[in-house]
């Protein structure tokens, strides 16, 4: 479900954190899901247990999760997004730069790439 790429230039909290989000945000993760023990993802992922207890407060944070001690951390409701075409525009570019990153790729790239693909197939 998670996967890091440790010659990403995104710190390893940061990817774990993006792409929780992005399962929560698309319904893959719905209200109530549990997700793993802070030290069973880290064992799974082969990363120290402080970087995804990061990642978990980080969710907690934005409002994504609610973690109890000894209860786990679970998903919490989201509300509707009151989202502009700009921000979807922008959430979309988001998520695209992220797995440039994570396929080594530079933002550079990414906007080469997108301007490569609208000269060819006009939308």
């Amino acid at each position: 479900m998670i996967k890091v790429d440790v010659t990403s230039p995104s710190p390893p909290y940061e990817q774990i954190r993006a792409q929780l989000a992005e399962l929560i945000r698309c319904g893959v993760l719905n209200v109530g899901t549990r997700l793993p023990p802070v030290r069973q993802l880290a064992a799974d992922l082969g990363l120290a247990v402080g970087t995804v207890a990061r990642a978990y407060r980080e969710l907690e944070r934005a409002g994504y999760v609610s973690g109890k001690r000894g209860g786990g951390t679970r998903v919490l409701p989201q509300p509707e997004p009151q989202m502009t075409r700009a921000d979807l525009i922008e959430q979309h570019a988001r998520a695209y730069l992220t797995e440039v990153a994570r396929l080594g790729g530079s933002a550079e790239e990414a906007v080469e790439a997108v301007q490569a693909a609208a000269h060819a197939d006009p939308a």
